[in-house]
């Protein structure tokens, strides 16, 4: 535990969640980047704002998303100073929590909205702490009945044929990727970063608009990976490929040139779940274990 440097008495360390989306068309991303716009330059910037800090806040994101992406569910944190942090309601009888979110709401542009500010539970971590993350893509087959009003974030697919596609056939070869699999086939590696992930559920359906959206769980993803998993399934949905072809992708475990990475505007994080306060430490220490198919 940390001394306060005048007085010598203990300091409580303090992190704070946050709960947030973004509308990702006019980000080149989520991590700060020299001389362009991101979520986390700019939602770090704001809170450096209110917090009148010295240095740019840190902030820690449960995904890393793309430019292009967008997030109906991101969740990050950050370790403020106290101080600084109980100050925050000058005179009003606010909490710290809903004086943040206040000023955020007042600084913060239109694409990037905070939802719910809160001191964090014991042992809570954004990124190592999440169970899963549960990403959401549009897809629309047949242009003339795509959503204008859906258009930011919606795939339109230029084909050749008007024929739509299978979906069912979709359905069917996305969920012979389930399971605990090593998917480098779907992933830019890294060196040293394992690629091995637990796929939870995979899954297709003609949405009301008459848009594709697929359903994608993970307990975690490599980078491109959902990009890369809808454009293995296209293929299929288009009758140029077999039912069991992502999987003899996938199990052959090196990038195929066959399998697209779809444009990032099609995709969303809508939900990172996490366990109870009482499970929070554990699940972050298990999630820093390199994982193996062994």
């Amino acid at each position: 535990m940390e001394r306060d440097g005048q007085r010598g008495e203990p300091v409580t360390p303090l992190r704070i969640r946050l709960d947030f989306g973004y509308d990702g068309t006019d980000f080149s991303g989520w991590a700060t980047q020299p001389g362009l716009r991101t979520v986390e330059g700019t939602l770090s910037a704001a809170l450096t704002t209110i917090l009148r800090a010295d240095q740019p806040v840190r902030l820690t994101v449960a995904g890393r998303t793309d430019a292009g992406v967008h997030a109906r569910g991101q969740v990050a944190h950050l370790d403020p100073d106290p101080a600084a942090w109980a100050a925050l309601p000058g005179r009003s009888s606010r909490t710290p929590e809903q004086a943040a979110l206040s000023r955020l709401r007042g600084i913060l542009p239109a694409d990037i909205g905070v939802r719910a500010v809160a001191v964090a539970a014991d042992g809570f971590e954004a990124r190592f702490a999440a169970l899963q993350r549960r990403y959401l893509y549009r897809l629309a087959d047949q242009p003339q009945l795509a959503d204008p009003l859906r258009r930011r974030e919606t795939v339109i697919l230029k084909r050749d044929r008007d024929r739509a596609l299978d979906v069912d056939a979709m359905h069917a070869a996305a969920q012979k990727l389930l399971g605990l699999n090593d998917f480098g086939a779907f992933c830019k590696r890294r060196e040293g970063a394992t690629t091995v992930r637990t796929l939870l559920d995979y899954s297709w359906r003609r949405g009301p608009d008459g848009a594709l959206e697929a359903t994608v769980v993970a307990d975690a993803f490599c980078h491109s990976m959902v990009r890369s998993l809808v454009g293995a399934v296209v293929p299929v949905g288009e009758g140029r490929r077999g039912v069991d072809w992502p999987a003899e992708v996938m199990r052959a475990a090196v990038r195929d040139a066959a399998v697209v990475v779809m444009p990032p505007h099609g995709l969303s994080l809508e939900e990172v779940v996490y366990p109870d306060d009482a499970g929070l430490a554990v699940r972050a220490r298990e999630s820093r274990v390199r994982r193996t198919l062994g």
